[in-house]
């Protein structure tokens, strides 16, 4: 009863033609996409062409487990389309085969695709991400004149210190530019300082050349006088000035165990070492912070007791003051010093307090981030694969529904859904990552959504009802109307 018939047979070639056509179109498309957000960190930069050609293949892997259900639901919807099309499906559901049977053998088989979708996260996407990550890392490190951040010392150049207040990315120069050469040892530096500075290689990209306008330059002067208390220096003003720096500007990928740790290079195992781990290191240092938050302080009191933080320095106080008639200077006092003085100790309390609440939330917003986006990592891996099976029990009855072929209407329906689908994943996950909901709810709530609107779809296309029946929704409008009161003018 279950074995494969010429109706199975004739439905998979279908559906396959048209998968692997959709495949590579919304694969393309998304790895176009990619490449074009990250295009200022490749042109002009000298890439060969066999590392930009490894870094798409990369790409087109990492990127192969979101174009799928996509394709899925494009080529569900194409495939029952075309069979509604043709009348087909008519002459099928006429011989008594109902809409399950005919889906049953599509149904098998992305069953069998999702679960080969989620080996392949686990297994391969590990791997294709931490190499595209550190080719893209690579490619990056290439750009001095747009990674040399603003309002920060960048050592990237040895025996160099660069520090920028601004940047002009049309000319690509940074502006007002401290340089610090320390070639010739720390205390023969040289500072040179200028209002636009523009760093270039030359053509055997073997050296740096760092184009400078409209600045200053102070040396020190070896002093040969022994003994002597005062150090000379040289200045020089300039209008236009170079400086020549060996340092090979040729592509050289960097090291992978860069991104070894990243949540993106994990499979599932590591990933659940990885949220195990930080589990227990975030609980044990929000225990420990709370503790120091909520141990009693020792509270000033005008009778004369100790009001020192610790307990040795309550004793060293304690030993220098036995000569002294605590009770005697406490009321001799007057109210307002020593209102001031327990004024002054409780603003020295908060204050320190505070210090110790915005540091604890540092520490422990890392642990919370590293938490969460290896959690994110380990939901997605399940969530990708179920989009498969949510799209085809999208696709396949709204094909069958729709009875329209070929690529224009179902693409454009194909579209709008992926589109809410991708809004509502983005934020949600956003607001995963942000803290405010779960991770598991985050992750999940675009499923959660679509999962009963394929659901419902499927319900209409195997009764063959419409899905929009205008004239039952007045119907049920017309008898909630009589409900609602009315009201004459007066």
């Amino acid at each position: 009863m279950f074995g494969v018939k010429k109706l199975d047979i004739y439905i998979i070639r279908q559906f396959l033609a048209l998968l692997m056509v959709t495949f590579f179109i919304t694969l393309f498309v998304i790895v176009m996409q990619f490449v074009w957000l990250r295009i200022d960190d490749m042109l002009g930069k000298g890439i060969p062409i066999d590392v930009m050609a490894k870094f798409l293949f990369y790409a087109s892997l990492s990127s192969t487990p979101i174009a799928l259900p996509l394709a899925i639901l494009l080529a569900a919807l194409m495939t029952f389309g075309n069979l509604g099309e043709r009348l087909e499906l008519i002459a099928m559901k006429t011989a008594g085969i109902s809409l399950f049977r005919i889906m049953r053998p599509l149904i098998t088989f992305i069953v069998l695709v999702a679960i080969g979708s989620f080996f392949y996260s686990n297994y391969v996407i590990p791997i294709a991400q931490k190499r595209m990550w550190t080719l893209m890392f690579s490619f990056q490190d290439k750009a001095l004149e747009i990674e040399i951040p603003v309002g920060e010392f960048y050592s990237g150049i040895r025996n160099v210190n660069i520090y920028a207040r601004g940047k002009d990315k049309k000319r690509r120069a940074m502006l007002d530019v401290m340089i610090y050469d320390f070639s010739r040892g720390f205390e023969n530096a040289s500072i040179t300082c200028a209002d636009t500075v523009m760093i270039l290689t030359t053509e055997d990209k073997k050296y740096l050349k760092i184009v400078m306008n409209n600045g200053e330059s102070f040396e020190n002067v070896q002093n040969s006088q022994e003994g002597s208390t005062t150090i000379p220096y040289r200045r020089e003003s300039f209008k236009y000035k170079e400086l020549l720096f060996d340092f090979y500007t040729g592509f050289k990928e960097l090291d992978e165990n860069i991104m070894a740790d990243q949540h993106i290079s994990k499979n599932i195992s590591r990933l659940v070492a990885g949220i195990d781990s930080i589990s227990v290191v975030r609980d044990s240092l929000k225990a420990h912070f709370y503790s120091q938050l909520t141990e009693e302080t020792p509270a000033y009191i005008a009778d004369g007791s100790d009001y020192s933080d610790t307990e040795s320095s309550s004793r060293l106080l304690s030993q220098k003051l036995d000569h002294i008639n605590v009770d005697s200077v406490v009321s001799s006092a007057t109210p307002q010093e020593t209102l001031e003085v327990i004024a002054r100790r409780a603003s020295n309390l908060v204050e320190s307090k505070i210090s110790t609440v915005r540091y604890n939330t540092i520490i422990i917003s890392d642990a919370d981030n590293f938490f969460i986006t290896h959690n994110i990592e380990w939901h997605l891996k399940f969530t990708l694969s179920f989009a498969c099976v949510i799209f085809f029990f999208i696709g396949a009855p709204l094909g069958a529904i729709i009875g329209k072929g070929g690529i224009g209407l179902p693409t454009v329906v194909a579209i709008i859904l992926f589109i809410l689908y991708y809004i509502i994943n983005t934020m949600s996950q956003k607001m995963a990552t942000e803290g405010k909901w779960e991770v598991w709810q985050g992750m999940w709530f675009s499923s959660a959504i679509l999962l009963p609107i394929g659901i419902w779809l499927t319900y209409k296309a195997a009764k063959d009802t419409m899905t929009i029946d205008f004239d039952r929704y007045k119907q049920v409008i017309g008898k909630l109307k009589r409900f609602v009161p009315s009201y004459r003018r007066t």
